[in-house]
């Protein structure tokens, strides 16, 4: 073969490799491009599943405290301390000895407080809700309460909106309860005395 043909065949191997090497670094570039374009992707998928799921955490978290009543939270602090902000401004601090859905009971040294949950207007420290009270627990009216103690003959002081007194109780009806005074400005020892449940405050003991 004549020497003076290889130069030619030389400068054409050399331009289809250049050519090649050019087209081989265009699709490697274009690979790495695709590659980050699908691991963007991925992440704006994970960070949107991650979004979608603390948005439904939150919702359910949401609809949990809505179903929460004050009585349940109350509830909760059994054996802890407690202070309450009774509807006329006073408070009571005293330790959880009791709890219904309808009243708490505090101790504060020998006193004993009977509270209704209705006269709390403010509570703390609260946290978490107590679990779902049980079938008698739940029955557990003020009412009830109230007779136990009307059947002991104990004299207690009566906190309510209306007046506050000291007596022995000694009828209890559906939203009201009798109570015998020691004594009263106007009414003097011996007189009976109606309080309505729904003014009732506190009953304490002496």
């Amino acid at each position: 073969m004549p020497t003076e043909s290889l130069e030619p065949r030389r400068s054409r191997c050399r331009a289809l490799w250049a050519a090649d090497v050019a087209t081989a670094g265009s699709g490697y570039a274009l690979g790495v491009r695709w590659e980050s374009l699908f691991a963007d992707l991925q992440g704006q998928w994970d960070a949107a599943q991650r979004a979608d799921d603390e948005s439904r955490i939150a919702d359910l978290a949401e609809l949990e405290m809505g179903r929460t009543w004050l009585a349940d939270r109350l509830r909760a602090r059994l054996g802890a301390s407690l202070t309450v902000r009774l509807t006329d401004g006073t408070e009571v601090t005293g330790l959880v000895v009791d709890a219904a859905p309808q009243w708490l009971l505090l101790r504060t040294g020998e006193r004993r407080s009977l509270v209704p949950v209705a006269a709390v207007g403010a509570a703390w420290p609260l946290g978490p809700v107590a679990p779902e009270a049980g079938v008698v627990e739940s029955r557990l009216r003020v009412s009830h309460v109230l007779r136990a103690i009307a059947r002991e003959g104990v004299t207690v002081r009566i906190r309510s909106t209306a007046v506050d007194v000291r007596g022995q109780i000694v009828r209890v009806g559906a939203d009201h309860l009798d109570v015998v005074l020691d004594s009263a400005p106007g009414l003097g020892s011996g007189a009976v005395l109606t309080i309505a449940f729904a003014a009732l405050l506190a009953v304490e003991s002496l």
